[in-house]
């Protein structure tokens, strides 16, 4: 393989289609501002290297990175890519990672603003991620252990697996479809709107207003907080543990709880088929 080591890259273009090569301890930064170093590169190894620049992996195949750091500057660092790896590396620019195919990231730490939109294939492993609009558009993704701070997460996702994470967002799962969460808490104001075919297993779920409007809701062994008005107009069966603020009506289903603050049933419930509610305390 060819070796490019303990260099400083400022070039556009500065290692344009390399391929079959090893990249190490190098710095791409300098007066040049040259965007887009690594564009359409191909079987390369990049290690404990520094990206200050824009655009370094467009268009990059079978591509592994460790122990990198990419600070804000680095904007749209991952795009159009195909078989990329990032291993313990800091992606720090916004838009971090874009139209991507069967990506993977472990031990990261990321900060990056739109991070994650239209992927097909992501693996996120022992990560922390922060960012205002994660995975739009996102499909076939797993992810594990996973600490995440966000606004609109997850919108328009399918074909979602997420275990073992710390989700402190908003809007989450908007319109999605095709996604089970377990072990995880979710935390966030109006959860799931929209969603279809949303199942959480043995989770823990804070906010207000959660899972209206859903298709196919499934809850089993949740434990839900300071949720009040939850289910409205929405399909469900849900198993769940300590009380449940309020319920207003749900469009169809069951849902078990040991308590229920409140059930409303309002004039528009007429709009709905009925629901089997259950209190075990009440039982």
């Amino acid at each position: 393989m060819n070796k490019y080591e303990n260099l400083v890259l400022d070039e556009e273009r500065a290692l344009y289609a390399v391929h079959d090569a090893e990249i190490v301890k190098c710095l791409f930064d300098g007066p040049a501002d040259g965007e887009s170093a690594l564009k359409e590169c191909r079987d390369v190894v990049v290690t404990d290297c520094d990206f200050h620049l824009r655009y370094p992996f467009w268009h990059a195949k079978n591509t592994v990175l460790d122990d990198c750091r990419m600070t804000d500057t680095c904007r749209a660092a991952l795009w159009y890519d195909t078989d990329v790896t990032v291993k313990n590396s800091k992606l720090g620019g916004i838009k971090a990672l874009r139209e991507c195919d069967d990506s993977t990231l472990e031990g990261c730490t990321i900060e990056s603003t739109e991070f994650g939109w239209y992927c097909r294939g992501v693996h996120i492993k022992d990560s922390t991620l922060k960012s205002e609009y994660p995975f739009l558009h996102t499909s076939g993704m797993v992810i594990e252990n996973l600490r995440m701070q966000g606004k609109y997460s997850f919108q328009y996702c399918e074909d979602v697996v997420i275990r073992d994470s710390v989700l402190d967002t908003k809007d989450a799962f908007w319109h999605g479809k095709n996604i089970t969460v377990y072990d995880s808490v979710v935390k966030g104001e109006y959860l799931a709107w929209y969603s279809e075919n949303l199942t959480l297993v043995r989770c823990k779920i804070i906010g207000t207003q959660p899972f209206c409007y859903a298709k196919n809701l499934v809850l089993e062994d949740c434990e839900m907080v300071d949720c009040d008005l939850s289910f409205e107009n929405t399909t469900v069966q849900a198993t769940v543990k300590g009380e449940i603020t309020s319920v207003k009506n749900p469009a169809g289903g069951s849902i078990t709880a040991d308590s229920i603050g409140e059930i409303i049933l309002d004039e528009y419930q007429w709009k709905t088929a009925p629901c089997t509610i259950t209190e075990r305390n009440k039982a």
